[in-house]
C-alpha cells in the first residue's frame, strides 16, 4: 500500500490568471462581485478536483483567498482597525481597502504595511493589532470553503495560518513589534479553540496549522509563547460531535532548536521541511524522535523551485525518517502557491529536451503519487520501476554544457575587481559638483505606466504585425512624452520610463546567454499582481547591449540627467528560477559580470547616473542569523560591488530595495557601496529611518514619501508631513525625494497628479530649508 499524500496549498490565480483578471475587472467597474465571486468558486472546485484526480489524499481547502491569506487571517480574528470598518463597506470591499487602500465617497485611507512573506517572493499584509483590537472568531471563510468541498464530494485539510506565526507578524499602529500580554494571548488562544471546535463539528479529519516563524532564530520568551498558545488550543480537538487532528506545518527552514517542545504538546502531525531544513531536520528527529501517534508529514517536493525532484534523493530522506517513525505522510515542502499552474500549457518549451526538467504545481502532485507508491514498493520493483528510471535520466549530468568563457572571467578575478576608488565620501563631493542638484533632489524609481496601448503594441510586434521599426518609433513617441512631461512638473533627475521592458527581470534574461522563457508561468507576487520569472539554464553572460539605446536616446532629447535602469544581479537570480546543479554564489556572479558590462556601456554613452535595482536582496536573506554572512551576505553585497567597482567618481550608483526589513542589515547595505539608495518606507512608517541614523549611515537615501502600491493619490500636505518626517532623522544634503518603488502598475490617471504633488512638495520644504538658514 503506498504512503498517504498531502499538499500544504495550492495556486489561486488559476492557470491564466482568472482571478486576477476577475478581480481587477471589478476594481474597473467592469465586473460586479457576483462574477467575481462566481470565478472564485470555479477556481476553487477546478483546483480541489485537480488534486483529487491527481490522487492526492490530504487536500486543502481555505488556502484560497482573494488577496492574501494573513490578511484573510486578520479578518477571521476580528483584527480589523478602526479605520477600514468605518467604511461601511461589504466584506470584500473592506478586505480589498486594507489590502489596497480605499479614496471614494465613504473616506481616504491608506493600505496596510505590506512586507515579504520570508524568503519569497510573495507579499503579505501586516495584521495591526492596537488597544482597541478585540480579538475573537468572527468570520466564516475557511469553515464555507470546508464545506463548499464538502458538498462536492471532497473530504479537504482546512489550512489556517496559526497563532504563534500570526502574532509574530502583527505590528502596532506605529509599525512596533506586539508585546502580547496575557489578555491577548487568551483571546487569540480562544479564538483558535473556537476553529478547532468548529471543524471538528463539521467532521473534519485534519486541520493544517501553518507556523513558519518557528523556522527563525527564537528569542528569550518565544517558546513560552508558542506553548501557552497551543495548550490552550489542543483541547478543542475533541468537539462536541467527533475528534480533529491538528498537523503543526513547517517549511522554509528547520525546527532543530523548538522540535522537543513541538513533541511536548502532542500534535498528531508535524509537518517539516525536508528541502530547505533537509539536515537539521533529520538530525532533530533523529535526537528527539516523535511522540507515539504523532505523524511526520515530509515535506519532499518542494513548493520553491521548478526543477523536477529528485526522486533518488527524495526516497532516501523518506527512509531516514522511516527509522525513526513508520507513520510518514509525502507532502509538499511548502505551499504550491510559489511556483506556476502547469507545465503543459509551456507548447515554447521544447517537449524532448527541456519540458521534461520542469515540474510546476500540477506536476508536482504527479511527483508526490509517484513518490508515494515509490516509497512501498521493495528494492525488486523499484529497480524495475520506469517511472524511477526516467526520472534518475533526468539528472545524469548531460543537460548542460559549461561555458568556458564565462568560466575564465569568473577566474580571473581578484580582489580590487570588488573595490571602487575613491572612497564614497570622496565620491559625494565629486558628483554633487558634477551634477549640480538642488537639496532634496526629486526623482522616480524608473519605471512609469505601462498602459493597454503600451501592452498592445509589444504583443503587436510579438505577433508580427507591426515592424520592428514600427514598433521602435512608438517607444521613442513614448519617452518623448514621459521626459516632457516630467520636465514640465519639475522632476530633478529623470528616467526614460522603460516601455520597453515587459519585466525588470524578464527583459535582461531575454538579452543574456542563459535563459529560458515561459509564456504562462505566472507566480502570485502580491494581490493580483503576478510575475513570470525566467528560466537559468546554463551559464549567463551578456549576449547584447540591454538598455544603453534607449537611455542614451532620453538622454539626448533633455538637458535635465537622466538615469539609467538596470536590474542587479542578487534580483535577477532571487526573480528566476535559479539552477539546481551550481551554487547561487555563481549563478549571481556570472549575472554581476553581465550587468557590469552593461554599466560600463552606459557610462561609456555619457549616462551620468545609473540606477542598479536590488529590490530582492533582502528576499533570500537565511531566516537564520548564524547563515546570513556565510550563507549569503558575503557574496550577494560583493557581487553588487563588482558590477559597479570600474565607473569613474563623477558616475553616480544608485540601487533600490522593495518591502522587506532592512533595519537589520543596514551595514550591510551600506556595505554594497552605492552612492544612493531608494527603498519602500511608505507603508512602515519610516522605522527603517531610526537604523539608519543609528548606523551613521554613509549612502544617501531616498525613502519613498508615497505608496505606489496602492490607487490612492496623496495631498501635497501629506508629503510634506512625511518629508518632514524623514528630516527628523537624516540629514536634508543627503535626502532624496521619490516615490517607494516603480510606477509600471499604476495608471496616469493617479501617477501624474502624485508626482505633481511630491515635487511641490519637496520644493515647499526646500524652501523652509532655504529660508531657515538664512
Amino acid at each position: 500500500m503506498s504512503a498517504s499524500t498531502s499538499v500544504i496549498g495550492f495556486p489561486r490565480i488559476g492557470a491564466q490568471r482568472e482571478l486576477k483578471k476577475a478581480i481587477e475587472g471589478y476594481w474597473k467597474g467592469k465586473l460586479d462581485l457576483d462574477s467575481v465571486r462566481e470565478t472564485a468558486r470555479s477556481l476553487r472546485s477546478e483546483h480541489w478536483n485537480l488534486q483529487k484526480e491527481a490522487g492526492i489524499d490530504l487536500i486543502p481547502s481555505n488556502d484560497f483567498s482573494y488577496y492574501d491569506q494573513m490578511l484573510d487571517t486578520a479578518i477571521l480574528l476580528n483584527v480589523v482597525p478602526r479605520r477600514y470598518a468605518d467604511l461601511g463597506l461589504g466584506p470584500e470591499d473592506t478586505l480589498f481597502a486594507m489590502g489596497r487602500g480605499y479614496q471614494g465617497d465613504q473616506g481616504d485611507v491608506t493600505a496596510l504595511p505590506m512586507k515579504k512573506w520570508f524568503t519569497t517572493n510573495y507579499h503579505y499584509l501586516v495584521p495591526e493589532i492596537d488597544a482597541d483590537t478585540h480579538v475573537e472568531l468572527a468570520g466564516s471563510k475557511p469553515f464555507d470553503e470546508y464545506q463548499e468541498a464538502k458538498d462536492q464530494g471532497i473530504a479537504t485539510k482546512p489550512v489556517v495560518i496559526g497563532p504563534y506565526t500570526f502574532l509574530k507578524l502583527a505590528r502596532g499602529p506605529e509599525g512596533e513589534r506586539i508585546e502580547p500580554g496575557q489578555d491577548l494571548v487568551s483571546a487569540l488562544s480562544e479564538a483558535y479553540a473556537d476553529i478547532i471546535r468548529r471543524f471538528a463539528d463539521l467532521g473534519a479529519d485534519w486541520v493544517q496549522l501553518d507556523e513558519p516563524y518557528l523556522v527563525l532564530d527564537k528569542e528569550d520568551g518565544d517558546l513560552d509563547l508558542f506553548r501557552n498558545l497551543y495548550r490552550a488550543i489542543l483541547p478543542a480537538r475533541q468537539g462536541g460531535e467527533g475528534y480533529v487532528r491538528i498537523l503543526l506545518q513547517t517549511y522554509f527552514g528547520h525546527v532543530g532548536d523548538c522540535l522537543a517542545c513541538i513533541n511536548e504538546l502532542g500534535f498528531d502531525g508535524i509537518g517539516l521541511d525536508l528541502v530547505e531544513g533537509r539536515d537539521e531536520n533529520l538530525a532533530a528527529l533523529k535526537e528527539h524522535g516523535v511522540k507515539q501517534g504523532t505523524t511526520v508529514f515530509a515535506g519532499l517536493v518542494n513548493g520553491r523551485n521548478i526543477w523536477r525532484n529528485n526522486y533518488a534523493v527524495s526516497l532516501g530522506i523518506l527512509d531516514a525518517v522511516r527509522q525513526v517513525t513508520p507513520d510518514v505522510v509525502v507532502s509538499t515542502a511548502s505551499s504550491l502557491l510559489h511556483v506556476p499552474f502547469t507545465v503543459r500549457n509551456e507548447e515554447g518549451l521544447d517537449a524532448k529536451t527541456v519540458r521534461p526538467h520542469f515540474a510546476f504545481a500540477v506536476e508536482k502532485l504527479d511527483e508526490l503519487h509517484d513518490l508515494a507508491i515509490l516509497a512501498a514498493a521493495d528494492d525488486e520493483e523499484k529497480k524495475d520501476s520506469r517511472v524511477l528510471a526516467d526520472n534518475q535520466r533526468l539528472f545524469d549530468g548531460t543537460r548542460v554544457e559549461r561555458d568556458q568563457a564565462v568560466s575564465n572571467r569568473l577566474d580571473a578575478l581578484d580582489e580590487q575587481d570588488f573595490v571602487r576608488q575613491p572612497a564614497r565620501a570622496e565620491r559625494q563631493r565629486i558628483q554633487a559638483e558634477e551634477l549640480g542638484l538642488p537639496d532634496l533632489p526629486t526623482t522616480t524609481i524608473g519605471s512609469f505606466p505601462q498602459t493597454a496601448e503600451v501592452r498592445s503594441y509589444r504583443a503587436r510586434l510579438r505577433k508580427k504585425e507591426i515592424s520592428q521599426e514600427e514598433y521602435d518609433g512608438f517607444i521613442a513617441s513614448q519617452i518623448d512624452q514621459v521626459i516632457d512631461h516630467q520636465e514640465r512638473i519639475g522632476l530633478d533627475v529623470l528616467v526614460h520610463g522603460e516601455f520597453e521592458r515587459n519585466d525588470m527581470v524578464e527583459y535582461f534574461g531575454q538579452n543574456l546567454n542563459g535563459y529560458l522563457f515561459t509564456k504562462n508561468a505566472w507566480v502570485q507576487s502580491y494581490g493580483t499582481r503576478c510575475v513570470k520569472p525566467p528560466i537559468v539554464w546554463g551559464d549567463v553572460s551578456r549576449a547584447r547591449p540591454i538598455t544603453v539605446r534607449w537611455s542614451s536616446y532620453a538622454q539626448s532629447r533633455t538637458k535635465h540627467v537622466v538615469k539609467g535602469m538596470l536590474t542587479g544581479p542578487v534580483t535577477i537570480l532571487n526573480w528566476s528560477w535559479p539552477r539546481e546543479d551550481i551554487t547561487h554564489e555563481e549563478q549571481t556572479q556570472q549575472l554581476a559580470l553581465a550587468i557590469r558590462d552593461e554599466v560600463l556601456d552606459l557610462e561609456a554613452a555619457g549616462i551620468k547616473v545609473i540606477q542598479i535595482d536590488e529590490a530582492a536582496l533582502r528576499e533570500k536573506l537565511p531566516l537564520r542569523r548564524s547563515d546570513w554572512h556565510t550563507g549569503y551576505l558575503d557574496w550577494a553585497v560583493p557581487a553588487f560591488r563588482l558590477v559597479h567597482s570600474a565607473v569613474k567618481p563623477t558616475t553616480q550608483i544608485h540601487t533600490h530595495m522593495c518591502y522587506s526589513e532592512f533595519n537589520d542589515i543596514i551595514n550591510d547595505i551600506d556595505a554594497m557601496d552605492a552612492d544612493v539608495i531608494s527603498f519602500e518606507a511608505s507603508r512602515s512608517d519610516l522605522t527603517v529611518l531610526d537604523a539608519i541614523q543609528e548606523a551613521h549611515f554613509e549612502t544617501e537615501a531616498g525613502p519613498g514619501v508615497y505608496d505606489i502600491h496602492s490607487p490612492r493619490i496623496p495631498s501635497e500636505e501629506e508629503i510634506v508631513e512625511r518629508i518632514h518626517a524623514i528630516l527628523d532623522k537624516l540629514d536634508a544634503r543627503k535626502v532624496w525625494i521619490n516615490p517607494d518603488c516603480g510606477l509600471k502598475t499604476r495608471g496616469n490617471e493617479e501617477t501624474w497628479p502624485s508626482l505633481e504633488h511630491m515635487v511641490a512638495a519637496a520644493k515647499l520644504v526646500r524652501e523652509e530649508l532655504s529660508s531657515s538658514q538664512r
